[in-house]
């Protein structure tokens, strides 16, 4: 048991699920279905997010020995061997593409391979070097929703899957930038350059406060563009979006603290969340 939990925490397993979610997401806002097809494309994605989630491990371990938030991952702390960690993450990784190349073809496993690229050899050893390495590496949660509409039969050229890519490109900005003003202490430690090397704690709050107004504005936005059905829908993210914007408020206010940073992480996410729930829901009706 000890053994499947670490192995699960390789894999990110949270951060991958929701990367499989929005891989289904992006099938069925062009499909207007779930079937057979939608999974398969989705486990493949999962598989390869796995992969690389466990490169990433892999490629951070020492750094992640630094810091308290990551020193009880699997590899720091010695829940299992870097030789194991490795072979899963070529065999979850070529899995996964394999998967995407045999059963649909060519544009989506390289659109998941690039994923896997931008996320370990572009993002992760930028991030030792640029403390705006978040905008390349936010380009890694575009690519998933668009594999699940390519998947579906729709184009990577597509405006609809366009809108799809840069919605879950603008949201991942503020909800790193919110972990940066939770840990920002242990990034400093494990010598991570950080936003905060430049601004004071306030203004990056006010900073990422804009980019939640964006990621609201583009959430409002996303059903119109994807075609939604249900007035309902749009309804129901209006009042999602407002709710995020009254807590969200709090990062304005001159004292801060943790628990301003913990709700607004929690509750942009949950936004994303309820926005892909909605649309799906409405687009399967």
């Amino acid at each position: 048991m000890k053994h499947l939990s670490a192995i699960l925490e390789l894999a990110k397993i949270r951060i991958t699920f929701f990367v499989m979610l929005t891989t289904t997401f992006g099938y069925v806002c062009y499909k207007g279905s779930f079937g057979f097809d939608a999974l398969i494309a989705s486990i493949g994605i999962f598989l390869m997010a796995c992969g690389s989630a466990a490169l990433n491990h892999i490629q951070e371990y020492k750094f992640d020995s630094m810091m308290e938030r990551t020193k009880n991952r699997p590899l720091p702390s010695g829940r299992l061997g870097l030789p194991f960690a490795q072979i899963l993450s070529i065999v979850w990784a070529a899995l996964g593409f394999l998967i995407l190349l045999f059963y649909f073809g060519f544009v989506p496993s390289v659109l998941g391979f690039l994923a896997l690229v931008v996320y370990n050899l572009v993002y992760t050893p930028l991030k030792r070097v640029n403390s705006m390495a978040i905008f390349p590496g936010s380009l890694i949660g575009a690519i998933p929703p668009m594999v699940g509409w390519v998947a579906a039969g729709g184009s990577v050229f597509d405006f609809q899957a366009l809108s799809l890519a840069f919605f879950f490109f603008i949201w991942q900005i503020p909800h790193f930038w919110l972990l940066l003003l939770l840990f920002g202490n242990d990034y400093k430690l494990a010598g991570f350059p950080t936003l905060l090397n430049y601004f004071s704690r306030e203004q990056l709050s006010r900073i990422t406060f804009a980019w939640i107004i964006a990621t609201v504005a583009m959430g409002l936005l996303l059903p119109v563009f994807v075609l939604s059905k249900v007035p309902l829908t749009i309804i129901l993210i209006g009042l999602f979006a407002a709710w995020l914007l009254y807590d969200s408020v709090k990062l304005l206010t001159s004292e801060q603290d943790n628990k301003n940073y913990s709700f607004a992480f929690r509750h942009i996410n949950f936004f994303v969340l309820a926005v892909v729930i909605s649309i799906s829901i409405d687009k399967l009706k």
